[in-house]
């Protein structure tokens, strides 16, 4: 699978826009030249730690048999901090992977 990165930081953003999250003002539509990456990196790994939260208080709610939380609600906030996870392990693949090439490279 192809990720690239400004794709990936479109999906992390409308994923947690669907999460009730507003993240437009720390993560920007697309890559600027002044844009540092480790900030870019740092805020993706942030959104999927807050989407995560949100699914574990939702999913303990249920649990705790909280009706104000449907178990429609904490399926789909389960399931999205689950994608947003997946999409980070697939663009930390692709570093390491680049990372490898690069220091195989001959000087």
């Amino acid at each position: 699978m192809n990720i690239s990165g400004n794709s990936l930081l479109q999906e992390m953003q409308s994923i947690a826009m669907e999460a009730g999250q507003n993240v437009s003002n720390r993560l920007p539509t697309a890559p600027s030249s002044s844009a540092d990456f480790s900030s870019l990196l740092r805020n993706a790994i942030d959104t999927v730690s807050e989407l995560q939260q949100d699914a574990k208080t939702k999913v303990t709610a249920v649990e705790m048999g909280d009706r104000r939380v449907s178990l429609a609600e904490a399926m789909i906030a389960s399931e999205k901090s689950s994608v947003a996870f997946e999409a980070t392990v697939q663009v930390r693949n692709k570093l390491v992977e680049a990372y490898k090439d690069i220091m195989n490279m001959p000087v």
